[in-house]
Order: structure tokens, then sequence, then C-alpha cells
């Protein structure tokens, strides 16, 4: 595990543009899981300024950790801030794009995205492997979208799952811990002192510290990187 400490949001960004090119130019074709929240508009939109004709976007495959279930020109859909912070912004093939079809019912797209997952996604040893999954992490310690209240959803045999958001009751389908610990690289995007206190307690554990969904983020690889801002890594 790695973590990669800069001074502001926008570094963060930057820095992990710089990386995703660099991990784009090294595959034939490049099978990524996209990550909703804050930090990846920044990222989105730094991505598309300064690397949009940097990166050859026919080898890019776009797949999503999560989503909300939304239509996709909804505020609150993973799908349509990608849209308007990156995939509009860039050349890049419609038959290239696997979102999440939020607006079906939740089983039935979850059943329906496993599927998505086994047809399309490299396999290995029985389970789709992205070359990258970007996570984002709750202040409650939940990644992609499976919260600390249901966190047994993790280890389910399915690729996807539907998953409860603990407040508002939303349904949302994500991939689930498999397929996040199968992948070649993991990168969390965490930024802001909000999050400071899960980052502490989640890169250093103690011997009581509580289990959240985003501790359980081991890749089999070992191939795990935070990007963190100074005010996210306060605690470290």
């Amino acid at each position: 595990m790695q973590a990669r400490i800069y001074s502001t949001k926008q570094e963060v960004a930057e820095k992990f543009s710089a990386f995703f090119k660099d991990e784009a130019k090294k595959q034939d074709a490049f099978h990524v899981a996209l990550s909703g929240g804050s930090t990846p508009k920044i990222v989105f939109d730094y991505l598309a300024a300064h690397f949009g004709t940097d990166i050859d976007w026919s080898k890019v495959f776009f797949y999503w950790g999560d989503e909300r279930c939304v239509q996709p020109t909804d505020d609150e859909s993973n799908y349509k801030m990608t849209v308007q912070h990156l995939l509009s912004k860039i050349e890049i093939p419609a038959g290239n794009i696997f979102r999440i079809l939020g607006e079906n019912d939740p089983k039935k797209e979850a059943i329906r995205y496993s599927d998505v997952l086994e047809k399309n996604v490299p396999n290995e040893n029985g389970v789709p492997k992205f070359d990258l999954v970007i996570l984002g992490m709750g202040d409650d310690g939940h990644t992609a979208s499976v919260f600390p209240h249901e966190i047994t959803l993790w280890d389910a045999d399915e690729n996807c799952v539907v998953a409860i958001h603990p407040e508002s009751g939303q349904r949302r389908v994500s991939i689930t811990g498999k397929i996040i610990n199968n992948a070649e690289t993991v990168a969390f995007l965490v930024t802001g002192s909000s999050k400071a206190e899960k980052v502490e307690e989640i890169i250093r554990p103690k011997a009581d510290t509580t289990i959240y969904p985003a501790t359980l983020v081991k890749p089999s690889s070992n191939k795990l990187i935070w990007f963190l801002d100074e005010d996210a890594a306060k605690g470290l």
C-alpha cells in the first residue's frame, strides 16, 4: 500500500491524471472502473483538459464501480457527472462506455451489469479483472456503495449487488469486494479534512479499530495507492 500525499485537492487531480495517462499507455486495452464524488469531478476536468489528446481513448474502456438508481439525466447520477466532466470532452468510442442503467429495476440491473462485466472485462481466477479501479471513501468509511451497515455485501458471491443508503434509503448498484480486490491496481481518491479521521483509522489501524468497508480493500496484486491531500492525510 502506498499513500501519496499532495498539498491540495487540485494537486491530487494533477498527479492522478498523470498516473492515469502513464497506466493507460502501458495497455493495449485499459479497463477502468470509475467512481463518483466531488474529487473525481476535479480529476476528470483536469484529465480532459490536459491529457485529452495525449491518451489513445480507443484503448480505454470505462465502467462504474457504483451508481445511484436514478435516471442518467438526474444530477445524482454518477454517469451524468462523468459525461459532464470527462466523456463529453474527449474522443472516446461510444462502444467503450459501459454504464450501469440506474433507471432500471435495481435487482435486475445488478444481474445485468454482473453479466456485462463477465463478458467484457478480462477474467482472472474466474473473476473479472480491471486494470484500474478508482474508489472514493465516505466520511463513514464506505467505498463503492458498500456502507458500514451492509458490510456483509462486500463478501457477496455476486459481481454486483443492490445497496441501500443508510439515511436516504436510496438504492444503488455496486460492485463487490471480489471485483475490487481482483483488480490489478486500486486507487483511492480522498480529499478534505472530513475524511481525515477515517483515513488515519484505515491506513494506520490500531488493535481496536472498527472495520469499515474501505478497510477491506486489499487487492491480491498488492497495488493499492491512496491519493490524498494534506487535509485528508493530517492524521498520518
